[in-house]
């Protein structure tokens, strides 16, 4: 199947940032600010950012409850499949707190902004090469359920999972500009 509009949890984050890759690559941004605007997206990327604050903007705005249902509701665009929903650091906690990804997530588990740092992965599903990612206050998964695919772990914690149709990142793939991530979750 082919996506073409992705949308943006747009309220808080590296917004911009998952638009530039997206359109890189041939998709379409979109950003997603009330209910409404899932409408004609065929996935959706929660970025990074402070979870608290987005997890609070989301309910304010009823966002929570659109993503919950969307991420539920097969697609007739797609097949009817369902949605493809990647959350990359704060977007990662919410998915785990919202109960879309069955994953135990420890906030700023890597350390605070100061502890900030680079490293290059290998994430063979995505790409040959390693992949350039950055680790910022990142959360840390503790623990999976049986059903989560780790697809890539540093320093033996997983740090990239898929279930089924949720993707969750504890770094963030957007920052170095490298579209490995985003081109093997959204352009299969």
């Amino acid at each position: 199947y082919k996506l073409k509009r992705i949308g943006i949890i747009a309220i808080h984050g590296d917004v911009i940032e998952h638009a530039n890759i997206l359109k890189k690559l041939k998709l379409e941004p979109v950003e997603v600010r009330s209910p409404e605007d899932f409408k004609n997206i065929q996935g959706l990327i929660l970025p990074g950012g402070e979870s608290t604050t987005i997890a609070d903007l989301m309910e304010t705005y009823g966002l929570k409850e659109a993503l919950i249902k969307f991420a539920k509701t097969p697609l007739p665009t797609i097949n009817y499949q369902l949605p493809t929903i990647f959350g990359t650091c704060a977007g990662l906690i919410l998915l785990s707190k919202f109960g879309l990804l069955s994953a135990e997530v420890d906030r700023n588990a890597y350390g605070r902004q100061l502890d900030s740092f680079e490293v290059d992965l290998n994430i063979p599903k995505a790409s040959r090469k390693k992949i350039p990612v950055a680790f910022i206050r990142a959360p840390k998964i503790k623990k999976i359920s049986k059903n989560v695919e780790v697809l890539c772990k540093f320093e033996n914690a997983p740090v990239f999972v898929k279930e089924n149709n949720i993707w969750g990142a504890s770094f963030h793939p957007e920052i170095t500009k490298d579209s490995s991530v985003h081109k093997y979750i959204f352009s299969r």
